[in-house]
């Protein structure tokens, strides 16, 4: 019993300080993350006309000097993107996509708040930006660049309506690149070079997204933010802080993907899935800001005279929507591009849950209705054994009066106190151990849960009823100035909402149905537990809260109708 008692002590210990460090470090940490990323993804792109001189990335492989007659970017014309789910625009100079919003998602909850923003031009504080190119293997061989003024019939570049660019260096080499978007976020870019000169020419292509300046990051350890790819079947995740301690990361690979993830948000580089390369993940700050790149160097194509070459790569820019990124990875053959999306270890459980929120979605039209459904479907599955465990908690139950008896008899003898009990156990057939059974099963259903619930887009500004405007962010409401009523916001310590309210009284009430523990402190540390928890999830995604409070009332329904069925007297008392 002592034993009992310092595992209960350790575990409200460690309750209290998982809160403090929660309320007084972690949530104030996200809080500033979330604005920070909030003001980043609100910044306007660079109006055309406004665009900055750019300043090169770093190619990949060694560039031969480049030519300086070039218009300045800032008078290049631009190519308009839009196919109904992205806005922007490709820069005729350089022939970079880097201009790019997202038309369905919004910086807040209100759909008139600004699109967010995922690519920006170079010389933008916060640029981010794709370019497809070549390195010339052959000596003295002028190829495009960042400023290279490519040519375009096209009035923009539209939902599958292919648009050609065009340049001639000046040398016998006629340079296209034919850009295609299709009704998502994949553009698909074809180069063509077509070789009018009298001697064999040999390039390397490559592919590469720059991202200057370090983004915020939630800096969460259940969350990769960062380059991100899979590469001959492995997946990378790098870290920036761990980037900028290698410098440089390169690594052989035959197709694959590569790029950089944000939580919602993906770029990435998607190469021909049949033709080794080189992919690098790079750090190179540049004038005090760090700037870092992923990349790839394909293996050399020879264009003989009077030949053309084509080379069809991917750029994927987008919201990192599962059900997309697993049509693309059928569909072009693109390896795990799935994972993207960080489900963690317990991915073999986290995406079906994910699949079968997505599901019951589709059937409502609500995700917090799916996430009762889903509640519902859990406690299908795990019937037998809680019915099993109940049945044990109702056996201890009615044990309680005999147990009292036992413990006055006792007195302060704790070890015959414990092996009366052992012996009354032993003699009824109860496990006092099997009413934890439904709680462990559950564990990992509540994490993998909370995983899907804290990286996936789909939930993000997914509303519920009411004040529920977003089932990936906590409760807003707080009991301490009246839900509202009383024009005051109260500090993160006592944001106490409806829902998590109503978890903490659905978990007293099912502790009250438990049996009590012997001991005077344990049955009131038992008790003081539901007010801890209330406070620790108050700062959860509301989804999960509101998951944990309806499976709190299904539990309750179940083990209530066991205890009458049994004969249990007065069960909630």
């Amino acid at each position: 019993m002592t034993d009992q008692r310092n595992l209960i002590l350790a575990i409200v210990l460690s309750i209290g300080i998982i809160l403090a460090f929660q309320f007084l470090y972690e949530l104030p940490r996200l809080r500033q993350a979330e604005q920070l990323a909030q003001q980043q993804a609100a910044t306007q792109p660079v109006q055309p006309g406004q665009t900055p001189a750019p300043t090169d990335a770093v190619p990949p492989g060694t560039l031969p000097a480049q030519p300086e007659a070039a218009p300045a970017a800032a008078a290049a014309p631009r190519l308009p993107i839009d196919n109904g789910r992205l806005h922007g625009s490709v820069s005729l100079a350089g022939a970079r996509i880097d201009d790019v919003t997202l038309a369905d998602y919004h910086v807040t909850v209100e759909r008139n708040s600004p699109e967010i923003v995922l690519l920006r031009p170079a010389g933008h504080p916060d640029a981010y930006f794709a370019e497809f190119g070549w390195v010339a293997a052959t000596p003295g061989v002028v190829v495009p660049d960042a400023r290279t003024p490519w040519r375009s019939d096209a009035t923009g570049l539209r939902r599958d309506q292919p648009t050609t660019l065009r340049w001639d260096n000046g040398q016998g080499l006629a340079f296209e690149k034919v850009l295609t978007l299709d009704d998502g976020y994949m553009f698909t870019v074809t180069r063509r070079v077509t070789n009018n000169g009298a001697e064999p020419v040999t390039l390397h292509p490559y592919g590469l997204i720059s991202r200057w300046g370090t983004p915020a990051t939630m800096g969460f350890y259940i969350l990769h933010e960062g380059p991100i790819g899979v590469l001959d079947g492995k997946l990378h995740e790098i870290d920036y802080s761990d980037l900028q301690s290698d410098g440089k990361v390169e690594l052989p690979s035959t197709g694959g993907w590569l790029g950089i993830g944000d939580k919602y948000w993906l770029t990435a580089l998607v190469p021909d899935q049949e033709r080794p390369l080189t992919a690098t993940f790079r750090y190179t700050p540049h004038d005090g800001q760090p700037r870092y790149q992923v990349d790839f160097l394909g293996e050399p194509v020879t264009v003989a005279p009077g030949a053309t070459v084509a080379l069809t790569d991917r750029l994927f820019a987008g919201a990192k929507e599962v059900d997309k990124l697993d049509a693309y990875s059928e569909s072009l053959g693109i390896p795990l591009f799935d994972r993207a999306v960080d489900f963690g270890w317990f991915y073999f459980l986290t995406k079906p849950i994910f699949h079968v929120l997505n599901f019951f979605y589709h059937l409502t039209g609500n995700y917090g209705v799916a996430i009762l459904l889903l509640t519902l479907l859990v406690k299908l599955l795990f019937f037998p054994l809680a019915n099993k465990s109940y049945r044990a908690m109702s056996k201890m139950k009615k044990l309680q009066p005999e147990m009292m008896k036992i413990r006055e008899r006792a007195g302060d003898d704790r070890q015959r106190m414990n092996q009366e009990l052992m012996e009354l156990y032993k003699r009824e057939k109860v496990n006092p151990v099997s009413g934890c059974l439904p709680i462990v099963v559950q564990i990992p259903v509540f994490f993998a849960l909370y995983k899907v619930l804290f990286v996936s887009i789909e939930m993000r500004h997914a509303p519920f009823f009411g004040w529920i405007t977003d089932l990936s962010a906590p409760d807003p409401t707080s009991l301490f100035n009246l839900f509202g009523l009383i024009p005051w916001d109260p500090p993160a310590l006592l944001m106490i909402g409806v829902w998590p309210l109503a978890m903490g009284l659905t978990m007293w009430l099912q502790t009250k149905l438990n049996p009590q523990p012997a001991d005077p402190m344990q049955a009131r540390i038992m008790l003081l537990l539901p007010v801890m928890f209330t406070f620790l999830f108050a700062t959860f995604p509301a989804g999960l809260v509101i998951y944990w409070t309806w499976n709190n009332v299904l539990s309750i329904a179940q083990q209530w109708y066991i205890m009458k069925r049994m004969g249990v007297q007065n069960p909630t008392a």
